[in-house]
């Protein structure tokens, strides 16, 4: 038995989904608006994870244009089954439901085959007898949720069946995040129910046969933390997933939420979270501690765990960009590149971070932990009326940042803040900018404080501004996304020299 931490994956990384090849584990998050879409993680201990890179890499596989704020891509699902590879998501915002393939991860993944059948939550099921069967939900006419299944050739997305209805769920509201498992002769489905808030939690059915009926467990719900509010840090649990190790024990994935202390706000975004799963003698599933997860955990990892890295560091001496970095929507071509020698990334745009419609001239990594340190050491000149630094971002209408902005022959650093549609320059200071300065973000859990340093001289303080504007629950519309640590530019092209971020 090994001590763990959760979540697993930090930061925004909702809806998780895995799978065992061997030793290996594999976990697939959804992206939303943001590109590259549905990142890929491997593990050989389920506790330690990396990013290899991403499943959609190309605008063929993820067209985003216009994409709206957490529109997108929804809850992937992967897969392996004979040598290949299968992940299956929806675009909510474009192509809907499709499925992509690769017997090679390096190698990278197929143009989408198209699934005719809709919903969202999309997941495969590949039987003993080689039939493969697909789920999503479903609203029926009469408003009812429920699952509904065919069966298809996953590489085309042809459909062998028509899509018919095999649960209304278990009792809670909004079933949905449906996943099939085959056990002793019985057919499980896990479905994430309650909505993907407070009320999230796991459930699970069961049948001796594919189609149904499948009747629920006499125990659910399975995961649940609406019953712990003020009592546990992780909140909205729920979208589980399970698998199998090497060793034949048995792991659930699933989304949740840390909370900022005091309050029911949180701005990382729904994470990935780890837990145990036993059998009873009835052959239904449970966790071993109840039915809630902490922040550390024991359980019979397949190898022991090992420190979490801190510190995400880029010299931009590397020849690509390195997987954490993410875009908004799909990159405008040219607005990006690498210089190795010396290194330097180079943005070029001029579309504003408070544009909800287009691609500005930014890359971003998700922020972790709520106290961090992130820095950035930005050189070269700027155009007349150009800005440039680092910004906290969730959406279009709730980021802060601080920058350096030309004015003429004169040059400021700023920091402006939005939120809802309200946008000011809450800072202003000129400086004699002689092409380098750093450009300084310090997060803790109320606030975000932002500063500079000249070449030279000591840091200065510019401004801060509350972590409650780029929390969820305050946001005017519904979103499922978290915080980015990002660099930017609007008006023209400028280079940053180095980037980090360290969890404090």
């Amino acid at each position: 038995m090994y001590t763990y931490q959760n979540p697993v994956i930090r930061g925004y990384h909702p809806d998780p989904s895995i799978c065992a090849v061997g030793n290996d584990y594999y976990i697939t998050n959804s992206s939303f608006e943001f590109f590259p879409g549905v990142p890929l993680y491997h593990s050989r201990n389920l506790s330690n994870w990396e990013l290899l890179g991403h499943c959609l890499t190309r605008e063929t596989q993820l067209p985003l244009q216009g994409c709206p704020h957490s529109g997108g891509i929804y809850a992937p699902t992967i897969r392996y089954h004979q040598g290949t590879f299968y992940m299956t998501t929806t675009n909510v915002s474009s192509i809907k439901n499709f499925i992509v393939h690769t017997k090679d991860l390096a190698a990278g993944w197929s143009e989408p085959a198209l699934v005719s059948q809709g919903g969202i939550d999309p997941s495969l099921f590949f039987d003993d007898d080689g039939k493969v069967y697909y789920t999503s939900t479903h609203v029926c006419e009469d408003g009812r949720g429920s699952i509904q299944m065919c069966r298809l050739d996953p590489s085309t997305g042809e459909k062998f069946t028509a899509s018919k209805v095999i649960s209304y769920g278990c009792g809670g509201c909004h079933p949905e995040g449906p996943h099939i498992y085959k056990k002793n002769g019985y057919y499980y489905l896990l479905l994430a129910e309650g909505g993907t808030e407070y009320g999230h939690h796991v459930s699970i059915q069961r049948s001796e046969n594919v189609w149904g009926p499948y009747t629920p467990s006499p125990s659910n719900p399975l995961v649940f933390h609406q019953n712990l509010l003020g009592l546990n840090t992780i909140q909205a649990v729920g979208h589980g997933d399970m698998v199998e190790d090497a060793n034949g024990n048995w792991w659930m994935v699933c989304l949740g939420i840390r909370q900022l202390p005091g309050n029911l706000l949180h701005n990382l975004g729904r994470e990935t979270f780890l837990t145990p799963v036993k059998w009873d003698e009835a052959g239904w599933p449970y966790l071993p501690g109840g039915k809630s997860l902490s922040l550390n955990m024991e359980g019979p990892l397949p190898q022991p765990p090992t420190p979490r890295q801190e510190t995400f560091r880029d010299d931009f001496t590397s020849c690509a960009l390195n997987p954490e970095w993410t875009f908004i929507r799909n990159p405008v071509p040219g607005c990006w590149s690498l210089t190795e020698n010396p290194g330097k990334l180079t943005l070029q745009g001029s579309a504003s971070l408070s544009d909800p419609t287009v691609s500005p001239a930014f890359v971003g990594v998700r922020q972790q932990e709520h106290r961090l340190t992130a820095h950035t050491i930005l050189t070269g000149p700027l155009k007349n009326g150009q800005r440039a630094g680092i910004t906290a971002y969730y959406t279009a209408d709730y980021h802060n940042e601080i920058y350096v902005r030309r004015m003429e022959e004169r040059y400021f650093v700023g920091v402006n803040r939005r939120v809802h549609d309200l946008e000011a320059e809450v800072f202003c200071q000129e400086i004699n900018y002689q092409g380098t300065i750093c450009l300084r973000i310090d997060a803790d859990e109320t606030a975000y404080h932002f500063s500079y340093q000249m070449p030279g001289a000591s840091g200065q303080e510019a401004a801060s501004a509350s972590v409650a504007g780029l929390c969820t629950e305050g946001t005017a519309y519904m979103t499922f996304t978290g915080t980015f640590i990002g660099l930017f530019t609007t008006g023209g092209t400028v280079a940053f020299d180095a980037f980090e971020m360290k969890n404090l």
